[in-house]
Formats: C-alpha cells, structure tokens, sequence
C-alpha cells in the first residue's frame, strides 16, 4: 500500500475533478505490475497495472489506494477489470465517498467471490486525496494559503516591494505546490502591483500552466498584465455586479472567463459564491498567494483548510505590509491554531505548514445579490 501511496502522488495537479490513486498487483510476494491515474480521461490507476501484469494478475492480490469505481465515466468500471483478471483478493485504503461509488464497488467485489479488505493506511491515503474528498463532499474546492513572509511577519516592504523576501530553493518549493493544485488565486491588488505570471516553472523545463484566478470587483486589471498572455480560459477573472459592462465585455473578447459572484456590504467578492463556483466547475484545490486583504477574508470566513508559511530571516519593520491586516484577535482562545504540522528547511528558510483549525465561528457578513 505504500508502494501504491507514492505511485498515487505522481498524479496530483492533474486528474481533477478525478482523485489520485495508485494501484499494485502482487503475486506469491512480488510486484507483478503497478499503476497510477496520470490525468483525467485516462486509464484509472487498477486498469494500469492490470494491463502490466497481463496473465499473471490471475490469482494475485490488488492494493488500491481509493475503492475502485464501479459506474460509467469517462472510461468503464474498474470493478468490471477486477473480476475478469481472475484477481483473487483487493486491498482497499480508503472507500470513495462518491455517491455513484460508496460502498458500491466493494460490495460488487464481494459479490463475486472477490476477498475484499478495507483500511489499511486509512489516514496515509485521506492525506493523498485531501482536495478530492472535501470537493466530492462539500462541492467547494480545498483552499492552500501559501505565505511568503519576514521574520517580523511582513509580506513586502513600505512601499511594496516583495521581491524576493525568500530563496530560490524555498520558492521553487511554492513551484511545487502551485504544480499541485488546480488554480493559483490571487487578489487584483497583488496582480496589478507584482504582474505576476502564476505558472509552474522548473529549472530546464517550460512553464506550465495553471488555472488563475484573480479576485478584481471593478475589473481593474489592465491588458498589458501577464495574465492575459495565457491561453484561451487560463484566466477566470472574479468580479461582482458593480464592474463596468464594457470592461466585462472586453474581458470576455479576450477569451477568458469573467465570472460574476455575489458581493459583500463592502462590494468585494463573496468568496463562499466564488469557491461554489469554481466547486461546480470541477476545481478542487485553490492555491491562495496574496495579497494580504485576500488572505484576511479566506481566514476570517473560515474558508482556509491548510497554510504553508515560508518565512526568512529578514526583518522588514513596522511600516512593512501585515500579512493579517484584516484580523484582529483578542485571546488566546480565539487565535487560528495549525495542526499536523510539517516544517522544512531550505538553507536558510524555514516552511511552517498544516491544517488549519478556523476561529470559533464564522464571519456571518451580509451579501448583496
């Protein structure tokens, strides 16, 4: 199963609205074939290795990371392949929470006179599938935020220069993690002022792509952006009722998406609409960049599900820009506390990440239609 964890990994950022699974198909203590889904539309993970162990899957044991699927999709069921390889016994990580699923292919396995065994690695592979299984539940993606910070906890200097509060190896780590996720968010103040590309970029390979979303209620953004240079749909631009219709059209001629939400009292963007809709439209991990107001909002919504802080050893001073500017905390009690912490070192960078557990509750603003 942890053979079936790593191969599993190698698919994050590219199977969604799909989870990522990895299979392995062993026979008298030996891997006769393996697999993992590298991205939506192809092959699952259990077809994969079925089809590298050929005659020998007869008789041999499967461990699956996620229940194999047992309904039409893009490709047939999984369950269906199961029985007919002759495979004898399926080790099973964790049960799909997909209605179409749940249960179901298990139940199918069994019924065939399949030996079926649940739970092992259980917490291993709910880790592996985190923005999957949050998204097939609640139908809002998983929300990162990545934070790039002083050791006195700014994100620029007094006039907004940020560039690079942390080092190479530590921002090609955020490569990593922007490599990961489905879409890259960040708020019209940040993409005006850094005109940042958003894309994945690695040492010898081409930039990638990725989904970028830009929180921007008047539509400010200008033309000559970075962000515009993507491809057709690269770009969904947030906005609320009170952009201008000509500039929404001009957006739109460009062959990006202007997606209308809800507004606050304040006429910002209601971020509970705006993670709906990216939810329904398949995204099922944002990666949260900045700017500080945006980060404040995610927080005080209860809206973040994990931070990953990378922090320098820079001290920038009191006039530098807060990462919080938008939260104030009385006690102790009330503070956001991370959970399952992980921390990495690179040189001298420290990364502080885990999950987030949200203030006591909820900010409950009133919205304007």
């Amino acid at each position: 199963m942890r053979r079936a964890l790593e191969l599993a990994v190698k698919g994050q950022g590219r199977t969604s609205p799909n989870p990522v699974v990895g299979a392995v198909i062993v026979k008298s203590g030996k891997i006769v074939g393996e697999g993992y889904h590298k991205r939506a539309g192809d092959a699952h993970a259990e077809i994969v290795a079925l089809r590298k162990a050929g005659s020998k899957a007869r008789g041999a044991d499967l461990y699956i990371t996620l229940e194999p699927c047992c309904h039409y999709g893009r490709t047939p069921p999984c369950c269906d392949a199961i029985i007919k390889s002759g495979i004898k016994r399926v080790i099973v990580g964790l049960r799909d929470p997909n209605p179409l699923v749940s249960g179901r292919g298990i139940g199918i396995l069994k019924n065939h006179k399949i030996s079926v065994s649940e739970g092992v690695l259980k917490m291993e592979c709910e880790k592996n599938n985190r923005s999957y299984l949050k998204w097939i539940v609640s139908g809002v993606p998983y929300v990162t935020l990545k934070v790039a910070l002083s050791l006195d906890g700014k994100i620029a200097t007094k006039s907004g220069d940020s560039k690079w509060i942390t080092n190479e190896s530590c921002r090609r780590y955020v490569h990593e993690l922007r490599d990961k996720a489905d879409a890259i968010l960040v708020g019209a103040k940040t993409a005006i002022r850094d005109n940042p590309k958003l894309t994945v970029r690695f040492p010898g390979l081409a930039p990638k792509g990725k989904l970028a979303v830009v929180l921007d209620e008047k539509l400010r953004l200008p033309f000559k952006s970075e962000l515009f240079g993507r491809k057709r749909s690269g770009l969904i631009v947030a906005t609320t009722l009170r952009a201008p219709k000509s500039r929404i059209r001009e957006f739109e001629k460009r062959g990006h998406k202007v997606l209308m939400c809800r507004s606050t009292s304040e006429g910002y963007v209601f971020l509970p609409h705006l993670l709906e809709q990216l939810g329904s439209s398949g995204v099922t991990s944002v990666l949260v960049e900045g700017g500080g107001e945006v980060y404040s909002d995610f927080l005080k919504r209860g809206l973040v599900d994990r931070i990953v802080a990378c922090i320098a050893p820079k001290v920038i001073g009191r006039e530098g820009k807060e990462w919080l500017p938008g939260i104030a905390i009385n006690n102790l009690k009330s503070v956001f506390q991370l959970h399952d912490v992980n921390v990495k070192v690179f040189g001298d960078n420290v990364v502080v990440e885990g999950s987030c557990l949200q203030v006591s509750s909820r900010v409950s603003e009133p919205f304007a239609r």
